[in-house]
């Protein structure tokens, strides 16, 4: 294929919330542009960057992919991104390889949760950006009420520069507010609109915004407002190059108009895409590291060859797919570069551009493309390969902690043994993924952002890998502690032939604040215990801490002082004195007022304003603590905590409660005591189990 230089390429993200349109603008984009010879849909599940089983099946993006097209001379590189809060990680890592936004709006429901989270995403990567109201030939679509809903969310400054010719099913074209011409659609056609005369009916509305959109560009720019004061417009020329100028300084965000599934208004999106967003080459510096010092690295080909890795796909038959944006320098097919966080050498063989699950061999790109390569060693997301004179470091996206986490079994002693290596597989493409084993339940753990991405993990187990596990609801690390105090003894004799056993310590247990785990005083004096027997005594009340006392759960926070004791000459041993201090720790128990405590959760609730109230009322029957509430346009953000036991089958709720669009973000926050109710069902379940597995043994 051809190779493009910095300054002809566009890298777009296209965002937004879940069925918004993404892919399916993504599909007219390519049929237009002749890279598909027919208009796909997601309802077929035949679009090009929509390829994987699950998102076939399940009829959402739910990871990026990406496909270009080439127009007007100029190369655009398509990221389609994922719109569900569960898979939004992606669409904030691969937001780190773009250099410009689309973000797409229901013409029906408007501004939706994602919609401000993926404007968050842009905002945060200084992205220039533009709103496509898009699905305006639905029922119940309208222009000027999304319109208006995008600017009680994100201000003034979303300025048009479309408007639609029909309302819902008689949409059937755009004006041009920049041009003031009209342009007219054939549904399902070839995307190129036939241009004409702005119809006289809207005529004076078009007009009207013509003239709101001059005075938008003109302010913030000294030269244009003297201009505009003076004749009280400005000259096409003028109008376009201070479109432009204001796009990329992100004064100004173009709204347009879209209907994807129909394949009208993609010509002129694609046409604002290269004349107004800037190229990769025109993008500031990228920071980044030579060892220890900080540096940056302009965007250009004049610079040594660095490229950074935002994406790793495992391929069962392929192996990993990389996928890289071209940082600085031109990377030629089989170039020989060092990974700079591991300092291990890689070759770059049969070097391409994406488009979708295909890669384009390509000879050479350049500083600012995509590329795509498979089977390199050690090369993993987040990782820069650069020369091995000029080696640099650029950061990698930090995601957030998972929110919710499974217990993962595998079903067969077969799949047992391919489940690690399978998950290690899927863990290197998926960042937002963590696979650990609890050290108290003894369980193996697959944590993620929410219940359908855990299940697509588990799904892609069994297609891919040939490896079926069962999933349920982990179990709650409780923990058990002390409310009052204790001064006992512990003592171990035991006569046998020959040498006897015996131990024999007093120690005061007392609480320590949550937290604190554990503090052991040796507090002996006049050798009542030898010195050489004291971590004995220490070793044992650990050991018998780990395993419990009311339902075997480890006891924390609390404080063992060693005061006094006596010992035998010959039958004292460290073996003795451990299981003195055993018997110590359990007298204590018993005196000491133990108590069960449960991990408490920070919990993040995003919804939509009119179900705060529903929300609230769920979160204080979870046993939660409202912390703080915020309002960001028509979202509601509640902060609280609440028990992990009440937590676990939230998402199913949230979603019900909120008909999906409600968020949640959770992490540990502290342990609390459990209220008596509930600690006695804890504890005596805790024994029946207990008593079962014995039962089980004998």
């Amino acid at each position: 294929m051809k190779v493009y230089e910095g300054k002809d390429i566009r890298n777009v993200g296209l965002v937004g919330h879940g069925h918004s349109g993404k892919t399916s603008l993504t599909a007219a984009f390519l049929y237009t542009t002749g890279q598909t010879s027919r208009l796909t849909r997601v309802d077929e599940g035949n679009t090009l960057t929509d390829f994987d089983d699950e998102e076939i099946q399940r009829k959402i993006t739910i990871s990026t992919a990406m496909a270009f097209v080439e127009w007007k001379k100029a190369k655009i590189n398509l990221f389609d991104t994922p719109g569900f809060n569960i898979f939004i990680n992606d669409t904030y890592a691969a937001l780190s390889a773009v250099d410009s936004a689309l973000v797409l709006v229901d013409g029906v429901a408007g501004v939706e949760v994602q919609t401000e989270k993926v404007w968050g995403f842009a905002a945060k990567y200084n992205l220039p950006a533009a709103f496509i109201i898009n699905k305006l030939d639905r029922e119940r679509a309208s222009f000027e009420r999304v319109l208006e809903n995008i600017h009680e969310n994100f201000g003034r400054t979303a300025v048009p520069i479309q408007l639609p010719i029909g309302v819902e099913r008689d949409f059937q074209g755009v004006i041009d507010l920049v041009h003031m011409k009209a342009y007219t659609y054939e549904p399902g056609g070839d995307g190129k609109g036939k241009a004409q005369d702005i119809p006289a009916n809207l005529s004076d509305a078009a007009q009207k915004a013509h003239e709101a959109l001059v005075e938008m560009v003109a302010e913030g720019n000294d030269a244009l407002m003297e201009e505009f004061f003076d004749k009280g417009t400005l000259t096409p020329e003028q109008l376009m190059e201070g479109l432009k100028l204001a796009v990329r300084e992100r004064r100004l965000f173009p709204v347009m108009c879209a209907a994807a599934l129909h394949n009208i208004g993609s010509d002129l999106i694609m046409d604002f895409v290269v004349d107004n967003f800037g190229a990769p080459v025109d993008r500031p510096p990228v920071k980044g590291k030579m060892g220890e010092q900080e540096t940056e690295r302009p965007i250009s080909d004049s610079e040594p060859v660095s490229a950074f890795a935002f994406k790793t796909v495992a391929d069962p038959f392929a192996g990993r797919i990389t996928y890289f944006k071209v940082i600085s320098g031109v990377l030629k097919n089989d170039a020989n570069l060092v990974n700079a966080r591991t300092g291990s050498a890689e070759r770059l063989s049969h070097v391409g551009c994406p488009l979708g699950k295909t890669i384009q061999p390509v000879t050479e790109l350049h500083a600012g493309d995509i590329g795509a390569v498979a089977k390199l060693k050690d090369t993993l997301t987040g990782d820069t390969l650069c020369e091995k004179g000029s080696v640099i470091q650029f950061p990698p996206v930090t995601l957030p902690e998972p929110s919710i986490a499974y217990a993962i079994e595998a079903k067969s002693r077969q799949d047992e043994d391919r489940m690690g290596n399978a998950i290690q597989r899927i863990l290197e493409e998926d960042q937002s993924l963590r696979f650990y084993r609890d050290p108290q339940t003894k369980e193996f753990l697959l944590a993620g952002t929410g219940q359908q991405h855990v299940e697509v993990i588990v799904s892609r187990l069994r297609k891919r890998y040939n490896v079926d596990v069962t999933l349920k609801a982990p179990k709650i690390p409780y923990r058990e502690t002390i409310r009052g105090t204790a001064d006992v003894q512990g003592r171990h004799k035991k006569q046998t032939g020959g040498h006897g056993q015996f131990g024999d310590c007093w120690i005061k247990m007392e609480p320590l604040p949550r937290g604190a785990k554990f503090e052991f005083v040796n507090d002996i004096f006049g050798g009542a215990i030898p010195k050489q027997y004291i971590p004995a005594v220490e070793k044992g009340i650990l050991e018998a801490a780990e395993k419990g006392y009311l339902a075997g759960y480890p006891v924390v926070d609390f404080k063992v002082t060693l005061y006094d004791g006596s010992y035998h000459e010959v039958d004292s041993s460290e073996l003795s004195f451990k299981l003195a201090a055993r018997k110590a720790f359990k007298a204590a128990m018993e005196q000491a007022k133990p108590a069960l405590l449960e991990p408490v959760m920070n919990v993040e609730v995003q919804a939509p304003v009119e179900y705060a109230g529903d929300l609230m009322g769920d979160l204080n029957g979870r046993r939660g603590r409202i912390s703080g509430m915020d309002t960001r346009g028509g979202t509601q953000i509640i902060r609280a905590q609440v028990p992990m036991a009440e937590m676990l089958n939230y998402q199913n709720d949230l979603t019900s409660m909120t008909q999906g669009r409600g968020s949640f973000t959770m992490e540990f926050s502290h342990y609390d005591f459990v209220p008596q109710a509930q600690a006695e069902k804890i504890i005596a379940a805790a024994k029946a189990a207990k008593a079962g597995e014995e039962e089980e043994e004998e």
